[in-house]
């Protein structure tokens, strides 16, 4: 069987591997933006994780012209009212650092009413799978449980996974190895539920 060949939608090299290393099984040759010139990225304009994912794969398929798969996933705390949320990559402003957004997170949680009555943050990740020649758009949606923290711990991820405690593993996700993170994630869970999609409607 031909691989079929989807661009995946992100400069992120760390979910570039977390979603290459899920979906390894499948007859999948990945394209990476930067094999394109003058790509533009659509910009986040949706007000949903769902809506963004979709903008962003649009985007990329309209100019490409091949399969394309576009995630849109951030953190989320209950004590701050569900920020960072769609904002989580840039919420420290544009261009900021991974450390520098879970800087603006955890102090803006320390002085929080809330702090310490209401721990629960949520990981969510929506992931649109967009084939203009067949006129599909599926989008896919996981998302995780657990609590924030008051002091980062763990060197493995990247994000806010330092901040964010798994109870039932007693581990942040930074703590986590890669297969275990592979496994219970929120980009795990929607790349799983693409997965079965793919496996029962492509391959």
């Amino acid at each position: 069987m031909d691989k079929l060949k989807v661009v995946l939608a992100t400069q992120n090299l760390h979910k570039l591997k977390e979603i290459t290393k899920i979906l390894e099984s499948l007859p999948i040759e990945w394209v990476c933006l930067k094999e394109f010139s003058h790509i533009q990225v659509a910009e986040e304009t949706g007000f949903s994780f769902r809506e963004n994912a979709l903008l962003k794969a649009h985007a990329i398929a309209q100019q490409t012209g091949f399969v394309t798969v576009a995630d849109d996933s951030g953190f989320s705390v209950d004590a701050l009212e569900g920020r960072p949320g769609i904002y989580s990559a840039r919420y420290a402003g544009e261009g900021a650092s991974d450390a520098e957004n879970l800087k603006k997170v955890l102090k803006e949680y320390l002085s929080s009413p809330m702090k310490n009555i209401n721990k629960k943050s949520s990981f969510i990740c929506a992931l649109a799978w967009v084939d203009l020649q067949k006129n599909i758009q599926k989008v896919f949606e996981g998302q995780v449980q657990g609590e924030i923290i008051e002091v980062p711990v763990g060197e493995n991820g990247f994000g806010y996974d330092p901040l964010f405690y798994f109870p039932s593993l007693n581990k942040t996700f930074a703590q986590l190895s890669a297969e275990e993170k592979n496994k219970l994630s929120h980009r795990a869970i929607a790349f799983l539920r693409l997965k079965r999609y793919l496996l029962e409607t492509y391959f």
